[in-house]
């Protein structure tokens, strides 16, 4: 449909037709079984709006029920204007793959893509229009259930990330067949709360918000994603969904955004919550003054903004500027000419957890897992596992739920368990199973919240597991211990003050350990852990995240060699939560501390390092690799020009492998106090044994640009130190030389 049809349509709406394009009602008001992400509108708020008026609801999937939907709807609506059917998928729609934390540590953007690809056909052929992902949010704090949503603590791989995705969902566009539009989601900042508490205040500096915060965001937007939507939590005493200067000033002026700007779920009548509305009726006008064009589910437009436009509190212009928005994002995925898109009931049998699917869905699994701890046992590595035999053993051996809290259309039927691959690859008598103890008990923190059962269940139920696991472990030569988070210990309102394996897991690892056997353990887990006392007690550790539905052929294609593991961290892990928040990209200070001396007033702690236990890019390989110090091609760079970095990488090991080179860079003396180093750009290079490869790449001048002291943004004469190397512990690196600065107000030094 032409712009120009649309502007008539826009006209001849009445003011009730408008206000129901920006109304988002749940699932429930069309179906029963609807899934429900969030706390339901209280009081029976919103009921009395008229349903058929409704321009978008969520929680709903399936081809069938939601063409019969929009059919009935349409029906009823007096311009016949189609929905908007919208869902969470996060990590996969049926397929499910790693979560994007694991994701993110795969650092292969191209798979991203693919990945979404395979969610956006799946979701599309059940009916969906829109997908709310990616998560763009920086995290550098464990605590946040929502670590998992995210890509990590580094703003560039977020960013890289984030577009992927949306290129993923949207492709060239959105209103191609088997592609959706991407929702880029928390508007803004939202992974840094205080404390780590979920939905509670942020408290950044409007520097390192623009520094580090936004730039993913900005992104994400740059990548044409159809849609943004706002946080729950106050930045400077402002709901997000409330700040004008948030979402127009920074969201559609500076970034350009054109899209359509959507809540999360409840958030305009929480803004009465907060304190900053004094009710309701406030909070919709406040919203929709904002900039904010669908109301999620808190029903605040719904029951006030007609009668806010018909009494002159709110300029009709607002109101129409929003729904033009929503009008040409149907327009632009073609449902005012076909109104069910690509929903296809037969189709949904032939594309959903298709061979292609999960193929892809496997491979996620083999590049995300992690590898944190590999050492010698009787004069060889611990992994991969020999010709031996091994017993599998703990919590997630067989029958738990490996994807995360946000896979809500997975199914746990559809996974393939550790011990489902195991026994596709060796006969009963040489792999061993046993559960080991229960996930959690009631003695974990927060453990209530998943089960019912008492004390004294879990008392009986563990002690004979735990015999069990220990008769089991005696024929092996081998134990694979599978250890981690239950799956809902991670996610939206699962924030946790202690980041540890429950109790019960430890105590199964400790008892292992007694027995002198080898010990490989493997951490499921939605977010970075403290893993001290598990690499004391085991000789090989590795990181495998929810990994989804092909959990367990992608794990053991990686254990038995098929596959050299080759994913880094995308997110630190901590010696403990009392160094969290916590990124590799930290700054120096006054008092550097060189090492713990005694008598030294030095920053730091007293009885852990400054540093992560596993720094951001750590990773290991079944292989070794060596790595050249940098080759610079000029000490000197001028304004708009660019210099060339290099390194020679070598496979010295006797294995093919993948090592992922990464650029590093210091801006060693600035109007601002800069970072020790941030990741700046990154490659993957596979290598036979003895293979030796080049990796160049491009330093520009935008590499080395900020928002400097006065406000600006661009870059500053100075020197600068850069490091190729295979994680964030950077080794040597050589110095290089800004002569000119861009932008204007340009800091300019004199150097001995």
């Amino acid at each position: 449909m032409l712009d120009e049809k649309l502007e008539e349509l826009l006209q001849d709406m009445s003011i009730e037709e408008k206000v129901g394009q920006l109304v988002q009602l749940d699932g429930s008001y069309f179906e029963e079984d609807a899934l429900i992400t969030g706390n339901m509108a209280k009081n029976g708020e919103g009921r009395n709006f008229p349903i058929f008026l409704a321009g978008s609801t969520l929680g709903l999937s399936g081809a069938k029920d939601l063409k019969k939907i929009q059919k009935d709807q349409m029906e009823r609506h007096p311009h016949h204007i189609p929905m908007l059917f919208m869902l969470d998928v996060i990590h996969g729609y049926r397929t499910v793959f790693p979560c994007p934390l694991g994701q993110g540590a795969s650092f292969q953007p191209k798979l991203v893509k693919e990945c979404a690809e395979v969610a956006a056909r799946e979701a599309a052929v059940s009916g969906i229009h829109v997908v709310f992902s990616p998560m763009a949010d920086l995290v550098r704090d464990a605590r946040w259930g929502r670590v998992m949503e995210s890509t990590g603590e580094d703003s560039y791989l977020n960013g890289i990330m984030a577009k992927a995705m949306v290129k993923g969902y949207q492709g060239k566009n959105p209103g191609d067949k088997m592609k959706v539009g991407a929702c880029v989601k928390h508007f803004a900042g939202y992974g840094a709360p205080v404390a780590g508490r979920e939905y509670y205040n942020v408290e950044l500096s409007e520097y390192t918000m623009r520094e580090y915060y936004l730039p993913a965001y900005k992104k994400a937007v740059e990548a044409g994603c159809e849609m943004v939507m706002s946080a729950f939590h106050t930045w400077n005493g402002i709901p997000c969904s409330g700040n004008r200067w948030l979402l127009e000033d920074i969201l559609r002026k500076e970034m350009n955004f054109k899209g359509v700007l959507i809540s999360d779920w409840g958030a305009v009548s929480e803004m009465t919550a907060h304190g900053f509305c004094e009710n309701n009726k406030v909070a919709a006008r406040t919203a929709i003054e904002a900039g904010l064009d669908i109301d999620m589910c808190a029903n605040a437009y719904a029951e006030y903004l007609v009668d806010l436009i018909k009494n002159g509190e709110v300029e009709i212009k607002l109101l129409d500027h929003a729904v033009m928005r929503v009008l040409r994002l149907k327009n632009r995925l073609g449902l005012f000419e076909n109104p069910y898109k690509d929903a296809d009931s037969e189709g949904e049998m032939r594309v959903i957890l298709c061979d292609e699917h999960r193929d892809k869905a496997r491979e996620a699994v083999r590049k995300s897992m992690v590898l944190l701890k590999n050492e010698e046992v009787h004069n060889e590595k611990a992994l991969p596992l020999k010709n031996e035999k091994i017993a599998f053993i703990g919590p997630y051996v067989k029958n738990e739920d490996m994807d995360s809290s946000w896979a809500v259309n997975g199914d746990p039927r559809d996974q393939i368990s550790i011990q489902d691959a195991a026994l596709e690859r060796w006969s009963e008598g040489e792999v061993f199973f046993a559960r080991g103890c229960t996930l959690l008990d009631n003695k974990t923190t927060g453990a209530k919240y998943f089960y019912e059962e008492n004390d004294e269940y879990f008392e009986t139920k563990n002690q004979s597991l735990l015999e069990e696991a220990m008769e089991t472990a005696k024929k092996a030569d081998t134990v694979v211990l599978c250890l981690g988070e239950h799956r809902l210990q991670s996610g939206e309102a699962s924030s946790r003050a202690q980041i540890k394996l429950p109790k019960i897991q430890l105590n199964l690892l400790n008892n292992i350990a007694w027995t002198g056997i080898k010990i490989i353990t493997l951490i499921f887990s939605g977010r970075p852990l403290e893993l001290e006392e598990v690499l004391k007690y085991s000789n090989a550790v590795f990181m495998v995240w929810m990994p989804g539905t092909e959990g367990g052929h992608g794990i053991m294609d990686v254990l038995v060699g098929d596959h050299n593991p080759s994913g880094k961290l995308p997110m630190s892990i901590p010696y403990n939560g009392g160094q969290l928040p916590i990124s590799y990209d930290q700054y120096s200070t006054g008092r550097p501390r060189m090492g713990l001396q005694k008598g030294e007033y030095t920053t730091g702690y007293l009885d852990v390092p400054n540093e992560p236990l596993f720094s951001f890019g750590y990773g290991l390989s079944y292989t070794d690799f060596e790595i050249s110090k940098p080759y610079i091609s000029s000490v000197y760079m001028r304004q708009n020009e660019s210099i060339k970095v290099s390194a020679k990488v070598k496979n010295t090991g006797d294995r093919q492998g993948t090592e992922t080179l990464q650029l590093y860079i210091q801006d060693m003396t600035a109007s601002r106090v800069r970072p020790l180093r941030q990741l700046k750009g990154f490659c993957q290079v596979e290598l036979k044994p003895g293979e030796e490869k080049e990796v160049l790449f491009d330093i520009t001048e935008e590499m080395l640009s900020f928002h400097r002291a006065d406000g600006t943004y661009g870059s500053e004469a100075g020197l600068f130190k850069v490091w190729i190397n295979n994680s964030s512990n950077v080794g040597e690196g050589v110095i290089f030389e800004l002569k000119e600065g861009k932008n204007g107000n340009v800091q300019r030094r004199e150097y001995a």
